[in-house]
């Protein structure tokens, strides 16, 4: 599953035709039209029936009715939504690029284990029972694994493949603790049971206002490597004879990766397969040119988790279903096919 350098990503990005850039910004707006359709539909739909003059009045004319609760509910976690997906698909094409892997996602680095380990030690070792609580320590987690991997990766040695073999037994080694925790701690099971599956129906304006400046530096930071991951998706050689600096492009994708994923998962528990499945689809039309899969999958990864939100408010009406487990309901067949087709390929 470990790969070097992938075909699509193996030659020079050469600038596209005025038609092309035209084709793909049009494409970039009409995106943004489909984000802002599903996020009405967020507002809108959910496991308690309203009507659209319900919605109406709870967004532009607040009273405190009943209506006007599950709306404001509704908005909070559209926002929430709106800011994690695009934090997913981002950290999940920069770790693509990074790792020369396009079957990459946050979970190979090792992220999601840091931020669910710290969870579970918070709740068992710490008493921690409020969900503002468990943000910090999901945060913290996520941050020393980001930088545990990139140590032992090699630091600035590091190459794609040591980074994903350093991801990978992490990985092992903390849900490998979490698992001995939460069976042998009954009330650490009840807690986290809810967490792990990931879900956006905890959202609040101060869980959204703690993780906001992560987010939003993470997302800066992220954009701003689009120039020198193209380089690098060329080999280390010609990255340097570029101009690029291989160390410090590295660390700082770590780095960007490791703020988005972790703000993201300490938000709402860990969503698989969203920054698996955005990049690699958004490359299929935009090409290798990151300057334009970071914005695309910044823009089309909310949609998918916002989408599998409604869904989950739907199927089980008048419960919920998590949104995590409906995108690993649809992540799973689209993994299995995007493997195969790489094998085929590769045949």
């Amino acid at each position: 599953m470990l790969v070097d350098s992938p075909p699509e990503q193996s030659a020079q990005t050469a600038p596209a035709p005025p038609r092309r850039r035209a084709v793909r910004a049009a494409g970039l707006l009409l995106s943004l039209a489909v984000l802002v359709l599903v996020a009405l539909a967020s507002i809108a739909i959910g496991a308690k029936e309203l009507s659209l003059e319900q919605v109406w009045h709870g967004l532009f004319q607040d009273s405190g009715t009943y209506g006007d609760v599950v709306v404001a509910e509704r908005l909070s976690r559209t926002v929430l939504g709106l800011l994690v997906g695009a934090a997913l698909g981002l950290a999940g094409a920069v770790l693509q690029a990074l790792t020369r892997n396009p079957l990459a996602d946050p979970g190979l680095l090792g992220i999601n284990a840091g931020a669910s380990a710290a969870v579970v030690t918070a709740i068992t070792f710490f008493g921690v029972t409020s969900l503002n609580g468990y943000v910090w320590f999901a945060f913290a987690g996520a941050a020393v694994v980001g930088v545990l991997v990139f140590i032992l990766g090699g630091s600035r040695g590091a190459t794609p493949v040591r980074l994903a073999l350093a991801g990978t037994a992490i990985s092992a080694a903390l849900y490998g603790y979490l698992q001995a925790v939460m069976i042998t701690d009954e009330a650490a099971l009840g807690k986290m049971r809810f967490w792990t599956v990931g879900s956006l129906a905890s959202a609040t304006d101060d869980i959204i206002w703690q993780v906001l400046p992560f987010l939003a530096a993470g997302t800066v930071l992220a954009l701003a490597l689009a120039r020198p991951l193209n380089a690098m998706a060329m080999g280390d050689d010609t990255a340097r004879a570029l101009g690029a600096h291989l160390n410090r492009t590295r660390a700082l994708s770590m780095l960007a990766a490791t703020v988005l994923c972790g703000a993201a998962t300490a938000a709402c528990g860990p969503i698989v397969f969203v920054g698996l499945m955005v990049p690699h689809v958004v490359r299929s039309f935009t090409g290798p040119d990151l300057r334009w899969i970071l914005p695309y999958a910044t823009v089309l990864s909310p949609v998918l988790l916002l989408g599998a939100d409604v869904i989950g408010r739907i199927v089980a009406r008048p419960a919920e279903l998590q949104v995590g487990i409906v995108t690993a309901i649809l992540g799973g067949p689209v993994f299995i096919f995007l493997v195969r087709r790489r094998r085929t390929a590769q045949l």
